[in-house]
């Protein structure tokens, strides 16, 4: 902390934080091969989510511009649409679809969170930089400014903990994208710790939206809400406008002191390529992530129960400390946020019906009886190892558990799954699965040109890597779809 004198009007140094953010950023990235082809994947798949998210009716409501006719010719175009649009606006756009179904990258540590929520801002901007002329950027400087929000974003999230003060970790989120989104617009160190300063005084929003009795799709937006607010940021600090240097330390007035009871801001490990190279993917089920393996072992489950539905008497599910904390939920299920952040839900589908898809999240699936009816057959237990495990540097995995037991005194193996499919050591495993979800999510969504073009950049890893982002981009538009997907 700064010394502090009440009278004194001297502006301090800035925060360490603040420093080693805008150092990093602003460095000349060497990162590892793996790094890359991590993020290469990580683009893959975000696109395969957005392009889902227009399936659904309370994404596509929310997308285009804030008020009707405010586009922008030249602007920064949002992927499977026709809109051109402010960067900022742009930046929500994006951030919303690629959030909206629960279906994308996720990190969890002490805090948890969605990197891959930064691609909102960084593709916006680097699209409207390339399409007005100004610093036109490669898609190699796309993946170098992912792995490097991916790596602000979960190494602060590694101790500090924001949702244990009710915090939501989209924060972070516009913590990274405000970093990376300003040294894309050309700003250097001093630029970067004014922008980066500003997005730490917005405070945190509230975690409200994301837990009983208040789960609403506010939580499927917020990403979007900060991708919008870092570009925004970002863009002011271009034209001057100054910085905060102590935001984060400053006595009585700054973040520490306000909203983190005076606890500093810890970043126990140096920036590199961390995160992204440990990213854990989803690909198989849109459900938050504590709930994965669960799903998992209810769909191994599923053959061995669904003759025998009505003669269960109890449904066991171990689970970490984060998952009974986070998305153990009983009692009525409103709306598809609802019952995507409720266990026992995530659970009852698999059993019932051997599957988990967003679809099962609405309405139509909801009203089946015997889900409410199972649920309540479900007991939700802490397991201290999962817990351990979940938390340890070099597992960091998800455990859960899920065995059925009969009326009769039978029951089904108890089936645990520590780590999930996205997992680093089930990364090969995986790959052939994205590839899947990558093509089915696009196809439709794209001509036949589009997609077989951009299916060829992503195979051709140098094709990609020289790729201007404007070209990537105009892959991903498609003008005149706007009236097809508008409320």
């Amino acid at each position: 902390m700064h010394e502090f004198d009440p009278r004194s009007a001297q502006r301090p140094e800035p925060d360490q934080v603040l420093v080693e953010i805008a150092d990093y950023v602003c460095s000349q990235p060497s990162f590892t091969p793996l790094a890359y082809e991590t993020a290469r994947y990580c683009l893959m798949d975000s696109l395969a989510c957005a392009m889902q998210a227009l399936d659904y009716p309370a994404c596509t409501k929310l997308l285009g511009p804030a008020v009707p006719g405010a586009t922008l010719a030249g602007g920064a175009r949002v992927p499977g649409t026709g809109w051109e649009l402010d960067p900022a606006t742009a930046a929500f756009n994006i951030g919303a679809m690629i959030r909206w179904l629960d279906f994308n990258d996720t990190w969890l540590a002490a805090e948890w969170g969605h990197p891959s929520d930064n691609l909102g801002a960084i593709l916006a901007v680097a699209d409207y930089l390339g399409r007005q002329g100004e610093h036109p950027l490669v898609m190699r400087d796309v993946l170098t400014a992912m792995i490097k929000a991916y790596e602000i974003q979960g190494v602060l999230a590694l101790e500090n903990g924001f949702n244990r003060v009710g915090i939501d970790h989209v924060l972070l989120v516009r913590i990274a994208s405000t970093a990376v989104a300003t040294q894309l617009l050309g700003g250097d160190r001093e630029l970067v710790m004014n922008a980066v300063s500003n997005a730490w005084i917005d405070g945190g929003a509230l975690r409200t939206y994301r837990h009983a009795p208040n789960t609403g799709s506010r939580k499927s937006w917020a990403a979007g809400d900060a991708c919008a607010r870092a570009v925004r940021l970002a863009f002011m600090t271009l034209r001057s406008e100054m910085g905060y240097p102590s935001a984060l330390t400053a006595p009585k007035w700054g973040f520490c002191d306000v909203l983190f009871g005076g606890r500093p801001i810890a970043l126990p490990q140096a920036f590199g390529s961390y995160v992204i190279e440990n990213i854990l993917l989803k690909i198989s089920y849109p459900a938050e992530f504590h709930a994965q393996t669960a799903v998992e072992a209810a769909i191994e489950l599923h053959p061995q129960i669904i003759g025998r539905v009505d003669q269960i008497e109890r449904v066991v599910i171990e689970t970490q400390e984060p998952g009974v904390r986070i998305i153990d939920k009983t009692g009525p299920l409103d709306n598809p946020a609802d019952r995507d952040h409720c266990i026992q839900y995530m659970v009852a589908i698999p059993l019932l019906f051997g599957r988990l898809t967003a679809a099962d999240y609405e309405q139509g699936v909801a009203v089946d009886p015997r889900i409410d009816e199972l649920r309540v057959k479900m007991e939700v237990r802490e397991n201290v190892s999962f817990t351990q495990d979940y938390y340890e540097a070099d597992k960091r995995f998800i455990p859960n558990a899920v065995q059925v037991f009969f009326e009769d005194g039978s029951y089904t193996p108890r089936v645990q799954i520590d780590a999930p499919l996205g997992h680093r050591l089930r990364r090969a495993e995986a790959i052939p699965l994205l590839w899947d979800k990558f093509n089915t999510s696009l196809e439709p969504k794209l001509s036949t040109k589009q997609f077989h073009e951009l299916r060829k950049a992503f195979e051709d890893r140098q094709r990609l890597s020289e790729m201007p982002v404007s070209d990537f981009m105009a892959m991903l538009w498609r003008p005149g779809v706007t009236e097809s997907i508008a409320p």
